[in-house]
């Protein structure tokens, strides 16, 4: 174990000094995801002030708000860069270095962002979720605090990130056969924001769409675990959720191996 730790903990090292060096990059980027929220909570104020009813497919507005501003704290708790970290070694050629390496080829990349997270989200920790956390203490009609359902947040978030670190890695491994990921990419992220309930909850949607939503991994990104956090979900529901998210999690690691296998084969430098 000490061995292990010992060689990829300057990967984690790098993640941290990259974090730090470039900081002004994420402090802009929480900017913007800042900003969407708060854009996103004056909408959603708008239909709730327009409806003669207190609550809408079973959220009252303080719920809402505290899933607005959740989805967003998850997105970066949860979020991962691997697709576009690949592809631009890839497109550059760098990605010899990493292969050429005597290590885990996604074991490079984890442990960078796993360096990265310690920073941003120690920034981010305090006032963010600090602030969500405070405005169920302070809210008028806002829920109770409930340490159970926080303690399963986290482990469900925990999950979260990992299947969306290896769907991120199995995307990128395209990068191997198509070169450029950049629009790709795109629609990627577009398709995920949208089918993970990041902008709106998968119960506004249609009953058929919701049941196809919640099966695929998307909604384990980031609608499951600020469900749970919410309370809506039964101990049943509860197991039954953490065990789809597992699965897929299990899914992308064993897909991922698979894609590796034959995208390697693929590989061409371009520009060297």
């Amino acid at each position: 174990m000490s061995s292990y730790l010992r060689r990829y903990r300057p990967f984690i090292v790098a993640g941290i000094e990259e974090a730090t060096v470039y900081r002004s990059n994420f402090i802009i980027y929480l900017l913007g995801n800042t900003l969407g929220a708060f854009v996103t909570y004056f909408l959603w104020k708008a239909v709730f002030t327009s409806s003669a009813n207190s609550s809408l497919n079973g959220f009252t507005f303080p719920e809402m708000v505290l899933y607005i501003f959740l989805s967003f704290f998850t997105g970066v708790l949860t979020s991962s860069d691997s697709s576009t970290s690949v592809g631009d070694e890839v497109k550059d050629g760098s990605i010899a270095m990493r292969i050429l390496k005597p290590i885990n080829f996604a074991a490079n990349y984890f442990y960078e962002e796993i360096g990265n997270k310690i920073i941003n989200l120690g920034l981010l920790m305090l006032p963010f979720f600090g602030g969500i956390v405070a405005y169920q203490i302070l809210g008028q009609n806002a829920p109770a605090v409930n340490w159970i359902n926080i303690l399963l947040y986290f482990i469900s978030a925990i999950i979260a990130y990992l299947i969306n670190f290896y769907f991120n890695l199995c995307f990128s491994f395209t990068a191997f056969f198509f070169r450029n990921l950049w629009g790709s990419n795109l629609l990627k992220n577009a398709l995920v924001v949208f089918m993970s309930g990041t902008l709106v909850p998968l119960a506004f949607f249609p009953a058929v769409l919701q049941n196809i939503f919640k099966f695929l991994p998307f909604s384990s990104l980031l609608y499951t675990p600020v469900m749970m956090y919410l309370g809506k979900y039964s101990p049943k529901m509860i197991v039954s959720m953490l065990f789809l998210q597992i699965f897929w999690l299990v899914f992308f690691i064993v897909l991922s191996k698979i894609i590796w296998y034959f995208a390697i084969k693929h590989l061409s430098i371009q520009g060297g």
